[in-house]
């Protein structure tokens, strides 16, 4: 597990097991819910960065929220799943996906520590995984460090090449680069810019806006030890973005359709590690170069 850095002790927070979730409080005031209940997958939902912002889209779990566009229902706030795992859609809902059901969830100190069955569409178990979710705050924002393992328990895996995966984030509108009310900028560590981020490959990507006076943003870190790191991003102008080492040939636009494919054998596992950081300011400001740089050598 990797340890909080600076300032995170100042903060409190602290982590409630319910019957359908968990909820998270920093300083008392709620930061956000894993819920492991409900849903064809657990989502981490709502998100509550700095000054207050709602971070992420409240749809599909609420659909009254003004100015949120109703496509994507699978877009749920966070999440992780896959769109090819054996063939089986991890990634989307309905009845041609699967569902990553909860089996387990135990809360030490500020991390959960869950376990989920990957269940195909007609029921049968694909794998399992286990999950490491940290929660803390560092002189550079509020954070959540979200590890997930691939436990190839029944067969073989095999992760196609798909650009719908893995771990995914729905952004509140505003932080979009283009509809209606989106304000949002974008950029990647290589100096990449709005919509010249998608399908490229960068150990993070901040996006930022200004709500009601004040700037805020969300970064999302690559960690080093992941498989094909740096990852490619599935970045999208409307407010998606998704870290996705498996979507090779959609990303970079070649024939060969098996490029991002992966094989992960019976009996051993697969590790992701990603941080997503919720900041003040644009990414310069909020020095998220140097946060990634922090974290990436824990």
């Amino acid at each position: 597990a990797m340890q909080p850095l600076s300032k995170a002790d100042e903060a409190d927070v602290s982590l409630e097991k319910k019957d359908d979730r968990v909820t998270v409080k920093i300083d008392g005031d709620l930061f956000t819910e894993y819920i492991f209940r409900g849903y064809e997958k657990p989502i981490l939902f709502p998100v509550i960065g700095p000054h207050g912002v709602r971070m992420t889209r409240d749809y599909p779990m609420k659909d009254d929220t003004p100015n949120e566009k109703h496509d994507h229902p699978h877009h749920k706030s966070i999440w992780l799943g896959h769109m090819k795992v054996n063939g089986e859609s991890f990634w989307h809902v309905g009845k041609t996906a699967g569902t990553t059901e909860s089996k387990e969830v135990n809360v030490d100190k500020q991390t959960i520590l869950a376990k989920n069955r990957l269940v195909d569409r007609d029921g049968n178990l694909v794998a399992l995984d286990a999950r490491e979710i940290s929660f803390g705050v560092s002189s550079h924002g509020r954070w959540i460090d979200y590890e997930v393992t691939y436990h190839a328990t029944e067969q073989d895996i095999v992760f196609g090449d798909n650009k719908d995966g893995q771990m995914g984030i729905r952004m509140n509108p505003v932080l979009r680069i283009d509809g209606p009310v989106g304000k949002g900028s974008a950029i990647n560590a290589n100096g990449d810019t709005q919509e010249k981020i998608w399908g490229r490959r960068a150990p993070w990507i901040d996006y930022w806006a200004e709500f009601d006076g004040n700037v805020v943003g969300i970064a999302m870190f690559d960690h080093p030890n992941n498989l094909r790191h740096p990852t490619w991003w599935h970045a999208r102008d409307y407010g998606l973005l998704s870290a996705n080492p498996f979507g090779i040939h959609h990303f970079e636009s070649k024939k060969d359709s098996t490029l991002g494919e992966y094989t992960l054998k019976k009996g051993d596992t697969l590790t992701f590690r990603h941080r997503f950081l919720f900041h003040e300011g644009d990414a310069k400001t909020a020095d998220v170069d140097a946060a990634y740089r922090a974290w990436a050598k824990q």
